[in-house]
């Protein structure tokens, strides 16, 4: 009988000690960066022409596509426009246009052609987190891969971004991106 409580025991630690481990993994969120300075707004940094420099790549991380944004932006009240233009390392061109709107403190939605329904943001102290499903075409067909997207400003002029793809909840890859304000 003793052993077999023992087993038990041990069983049950195991469970919360890898209950507690994963917990420690749980994903940020956008409150844990309120204080940090300085203050990302969004209708003030995504205001005129910015410069974007990035790159793919895929879950072992390995760079697949470098490429380059111009983005011209612009607000009217608390509904924004960016208008990018990609130009990636094979040649190719892409052109998105974001159509931004404010709708609370902190909070905004999203959508472009290729966004499947919207996209939703949420900014507090310097960092921007969005979330979204993006239809990208691939090897002759469109697939929908959901992005998780992180933005940091860091100065007046630089803001940074990470954005993770996965598709049924595994990890496809990660998009890196470093903005400049002209």
């Amino acid at each position: 009988m003793k052993r077999r409580t023992l087993i038990a025991a041990a069983a049950f630690t195991t469970v919360v000690l890898t209950a507690s481990q994963l917990a420690g993994c749980a994903s940020p969120k956008v409150a844990d960066y309120a204080n940090e300075k300085p203050l990302l707004d969004l209708r003030q940094y995504f205001n005129g022409t910015l410069d974007a420099y990035g790159v793919f790549t895929d879950r072992s991380g390995k760079v697949v596509r470098r490429f380059t944004v111009v983005m011209r932006c612009s607000w009217e009240g608390d509904n924004g426009i960016l208008d990018e233009d990609f130009l990636y390392s094979d040649g190719t061109r892409q052109k998105r246009i974001w159509r931004l709107r404010k709708t609370g403190a902190g909070t905004y939605v999203g959508r472009a052609d290729d966004v499947v329904g919207e996209a939703l943001g949420e900014q507090s102290g310097n960092s921007f987190h969005w979330t979204y499903t993006m239809a990208l075409p691939v090897d002759g067909r469109v697939i929908e891969v959901q992005f998780d997207d992180w933005m940091y400003l860091v100065d007046e002029r630089v803001l940074l971004n990470r954005a993770g793809m996965s598709k049924f909840g595994v990890r496809l890859g990660e998009v890196t991106l470093a903005f400049t304000k002209r």
